[in-house]
């Protein structure tokens, strides 16, 4: 029988997957409730979900899964060239290749005028709402951003002031710098994938 700490990995990693929950905190939660267990010392960290997650997008992700991250990698480079003047950089679960259904497209912007990238969206009539997302070790007001749809695809977007480049957030997955990717290396992982297929 699969020890408990793996199978609340994985009922996590599926929560994750199946429902969209990006909190790996709630994910777990969830399974534990799924699998009828309360209390228990066997908690998986948020790394052994998510590879979970990426182990069984190795084995099972259908053709149609990775349709849908080159699609959502398209798209981003289309967004990342439209604020090509705040350095941006992908994040998050498209950049990662863990991207599912209801993922949206998570960039960093660097401007010290966080109207800037307002007025932008505003010029391009690009409804938006402003929010604010706290990042561990960051800020204790958070971080400012907007979230909008381009093309019904939903990205949220957070603007770091320009020497926010050098240094990266720590991640809530395994507390080590967030990993970012330019235009240009999102194209070259567009171009890998499209060459495996």
């Amino acid at each position: 029988m699969m020890p408990l700490r793996r199978q609340i990995a994985e009922e996590a990693a599926m929560i994750v997957w199946e429902e969209g929950v990006a909190d790996y905190h709630q994910a777990r939660a969830k399974a534990c409730e799924r699998l009828g267990v309360s209390g228990t010392r066997e908690m998986p960290r948020n790394t052994e979900v998510e590879a979970a997650l990426l182990a069984w997008l190795a084995l099972f992700a259908t053709d149609e899964d990775r349709e849908r991250l080159a699609f959502l990698r398209r798209t981003a480079v289309d967004v990342m060239r439209f604020f090509g003047a705040f350095e941006p950089r992908l994040v998050g679960s498209v950049l990662k290749g863990t991207a599912g259904p209801y993922s949206d497209i998570q960039l960093h912007l660097f401007s010290d005028d966080v109207e800037a990238v307002a007025i932008a969206l505003l010029d391009h009539r690009i409804r938006y709402r402003a929010i604010t997302r706290r990042q561990a070790g960051g800020r204790r007001d958070g971080v400012p951003g907007f979230a909008f749809d381009w093309r019904d695809v939903p990205v949220e977007v957070l603007v770091f002031p320009v020497d926010g480049l050098r240094a990266s957030p720590p991640s809530p997955i395994d507390g080590r710098p967030v990993k970012r990717a330019t235009v240009a290396r999102v194209e070259r992982l567009l171009a890998e994938s499209a060459a495996q297929l």
